[in-house]
Formats: C-alpha cells, sequence, structure tokens
C-alpha cells in the first residue's frame, strides 16, 4: 500500500477511475477494512498520505491495521532523480529531513519504515550507483532506528534486461556486499532490520526462464554468501512476477530451512486481481476483499512452504513486468 499517489493513479486508471482522494481513499479502505486479513499479514507499508487517511465512517486507516494485529509501516524515500556522472542511472532522495518525519511518523503510528532505491543491470550498473544506492539505504536504515522505526532495507534490481540468471546472480551479490559494508560502518544494527531484496532471476526479455525450484537455488545462494544470519527476516519483493509466479518462487525457497525467515513484502503480486475485481464498483468490494484473502493465504502458505497453484485463477498468472517501472 505504498504506491505513491501517481503509482496509485496507474492502478485506478487501469479500472477506468480517475486519480482523486476520494477514489484512493475508497480503494485503501477496501484493503484495511478486510475481514481476517491480519491472520495471513503481518504488517502495511503505506504511503505518508494513507498514514493519514480515515474510513468513510471516521475511523484511521493506522487503527484498523492495528486492530487487525497488522504492524503499520511508512514509506520514507522521496523517489528517485538522475544520477550524474552515472551510465543513465538514478538515485534515491529524501535523507533531507528525514530524522524529523520519522519522529513524526512514529507519533502517527507506524512502527517499521520502508526506502527504495533501484539498480538497473542493463545500465552496468556503474560502481557509483551501487555505492550510492547502499550509503543511502544504510543512513536512512540508522536514522529509522534512532527513531524508533524498524527500517526495511530494500536495493530492488529492476527485472528490465536480457540477461540471464547468473548475471542477475553477480549483480545481486556486488549490491548486497556493499550494502553491508555501508550498514555496518554505519553502525545499523543487524537484528533491528529486515531486508526487502529482488529474487535472483533471468532478465523479463530473457528467452531462457527460470523455474521455480532454480530460483530458489541461486536466490538462498546469493543470500547465504551476503546475509549474516543476525538479520531476523527476509520480505521480498514481486517486482513485476504474476501473482502465482511470486508465491511459487517463494514457496520454493522455504522447502528446506533458512537461518532468516522468508517471507513477502508483495504490492502488485498481492493486489491486482483484487483491483480488477473492485472496479470501482462499491458493490463488488466484498468480491474483492475475498480476492485479497485467497492471495494472502496463498503467500501465507508460500512461507511455510505448504503452497500448491492448483486451482489458481489464469488472471493470477498473468505477468505484471513494465519496462522502466516507477513508484
Amino acid at each position: 500500500m505504498d504506491e505513491s499517489n501517481a503509482t496509485c493513479g496507474k492502478r485506478l486508471a487501469s479500472i477506468g477511475l480517475e486519480n482523486t482522494e476520494a477514489n484512493r481513499q475508497a480503494y485503501r479502505e477496501l484493503l484495511v477494512t478486510t475481514p481476517g486479513i491480519g491472520a495471513y499479514i503481518s504488517g502495511a507499508i503505506l504511503f505518508e498520505e494513507t498514514l493519514y487517511q480515515s474510513t468513510l465512517a471516521g475511523k484511521k486507516f493506522v487503527d484498523c491495521l492495528q486492530e487487525a494485529g497488522i504492524a503499520p509501516g511508512i514509506k520514507v524515500d522521496k523517489g528517485l532523480v538522475p544520477l550524474a556522472g552515472s551510465n543513465d542511472e538514478s538515485w534515491c532522495q529524501g535523507l533531507d529531513g528525514l530524522a524529523s518525519r520519522s519522529a513524526e511518523y512514529y507519533k502517527q503510528g507506524a512502527r517499521f519504515a520502508k526506502w527504495r532505491t533501484v539498480v538497473s543491470i542493463p545500465n552496468g550498473p556503474s560502481r557509483l550507483a551501487v555505492v550510492e544506492a547502499a550509503w543511502g539505504l544504510a543512513r536512512y536504515a540508522k536514522i529509522s532506528q534512532e527513531h524508533g522505526l524498524v527500517p526495511i532495507v530494500e536495493p530492488e534490481i529492476l527485472l528490465d534486461g536480457e540477461h540471464g540468471i547468473d548475471r542477475t546472480l553477480t549483480v545481486a551479490e556486488q549490491v548486497w556486499n556493499e550494502v553491508f559494508y555501508h550498514l555496518a560502518n554505519n553502525n545499523v544494527m543487524f537484528e533491528g532490520i529486515l531486508l526487502k531484496p529482488s529474487m535472483v532471476t533471468p532478465g523479463a526479455e530473457c528467452k531462457e526462464r527460470a523455474s521455480p525450484e532454480k530460483v530458489a537455488e541461486y536466490t538462498l545462494k546469493m543470500l547465504k554468501r551476503r546475509v549474516p544470519p543476525s538479520v531476523p527476516g527476509i520480505m521480498f519483493l514481486s517486482g513485476g512476477q504474476s501473482e502465482v509466479e511470486a508465491t511459487l518462487n517463494l514457496n520454493a525457497m522455504n522447502q528446506s530451512p533458512n537461518p532468516w525467515h522468508v517471507s513477502f513484502s508483495y504490492a502488485r503480486a498481492l493486489q491486482n486481481t483484487v483491483l480488477k475485481t473492485w472496479g470501482g464498483n462499491p458493490e463488488n468490494v466484498e468480491k474483492a476483499q475475498t480476492a485479497l484473502l485467497i492471495r494472502a493465504k496463498a503467500n501465507s502458505l508460500a512461507q511455510l512452504g505448504k503452497y500448491s497453484a492448483e486451482g489458481e485463477s489464469e488472471e493470477a498468472k498473468k505477468g505484471m513486468f513494465v519496462a522502466n517501472y516507477t513508484y
């Protein structure tokens, strides 16, 4: 639920709705008031607007989540801008004023934070871009911990490109090596962070696809080489995979014990069917909430290694990759 208003507008446009505050509020209310959602979801990342929004009945979204046993979180970065001196790459802004904003977010009920930066394989990645991404994540993480927020560390490796899975593995190891180097230098407590990595997959335009078993093999290989066991949890992003693909890959990674809790932090791979089922029609809210429960339960089972794709809809199998995707 941490999509910016602009990204939320793209989602609403896909079902023929205008990007108005009322429409954004209606969709978010559908999500946070889904009965029983707390059985499968333990945290929800909110955009700043969402943190202050309420239901039409006047109940704060944060209170709805807390009553369901779901910890509210907050997206704190301010988006990507061009990185001067790089190969058409980006860096993430938002460190200015982060300390005061974090203190205010905590007062409003947020208990964790998220900072998303990106790395592009077709564009290198350049050493400059990797270091900039890692340094920004480390500064954000330290500031968050100092203000009572658990930082989610997210250097997303974009799916764009024709590269194979071995190239993704090399870049992922490079990125996470740099991230933990800077986390340590900034005195970030590893026991008090969560990671939100990309899965190690071939590029979206690569002709050779990878099975869930191969994705799990490569992803876990990378994590075991780069992530200390003191980190308590790894919450994967879906990054444009189909709903079913993201769940199958997560399930494959939980077929054997791991030194960390391996789970999910999905947006599109949880909400795509939900959004289309709702379609902006108040009469479809209950059906859409049922669709959300189905996807949430599927991924809850996957983080236990007990998911089966039997009976999944064709819609849930459709990929959602968008080239040069931005939030």
